[in-house]
């Protein structure tokens, strides 16, 4: 079975009974801090997927760590995991766990990039463009791209709006060589 369904099984029930225990927010938190600490810590993550180091050993770790930072449901769902021998797959199913979050809230990762920072009404603008072509609220990040010459390219989720002077050139170079 691939990792990725196997984080599935493991974050939509967590999803569930967060809803269910009204700590939805507390241990999206964790999962968010959770992520970004196997981001930040290559050693960290390196010890979670260590065939070498106890399955066991790995959970205390977790429980020294998170023991008072975390809410109980969070340190619950990592001392099952641990116990049951996919401490490995942690960072995956937080992931997991934030995306069916994000799916749940009506949330859309898209990524905006233009060749100089947006301001708050033009990000305010984005946000209503993905709002309409998606109908999901998005959770903007924003690069900066001089390669584009201007305009803006926006990606939201699987589609993508290329409204860059660079791409409008291509076109019209692409046109010329087939005339």
């Amino acid at each position: 079975m691939s990792n990725h369904r196997i984080a599935s099984r493991y974050a939509k029930p967590l999803l569930e009974l967060a809803v269910e225990k009204k700590a939805l927010e507390a241990v999206k938190d964790d999962m968010s801090g959770f992520v970004a600490l196997c981001g930040a810590n290559r050693d960290f993550l390196n010890m979670l997927r260590s065939p070498v180091i106890p399955h066991l050993k790995k959970g205390a770790i977790l429980k020294k760590i998170y023991d008072g930072n975390a809410h109980k449901l969070t340190l619950a769902v990592f001392d099952i995991i641990t116990r049951k021998n996919r401490e490995n797959l942690l960072p995956e199913i937080a992931e997991e766990f934030l995306a069916q979050y994000n799916v749940k809230m009506g949330l859309l990762h898209s990524t905006v990039t233009t060749t100089f920072p947006i301001d708050d009404k033009l990000r305010k603008e984005f946000k209503k463009i993905v709002k309409e072509v998606t109908g999901s609220e998005a959770i903007l990040q924003e690069e900066i791209n001089e390669e584009i010459i201007g305009g803006f390219i926006l990606k939201m989720g699987d589609r993508q709006l290329d409204e860059s002077v660079s791409s409008s050139l291509e076109e019209i170079k692409v046109k010329f060589n087939k005339n």
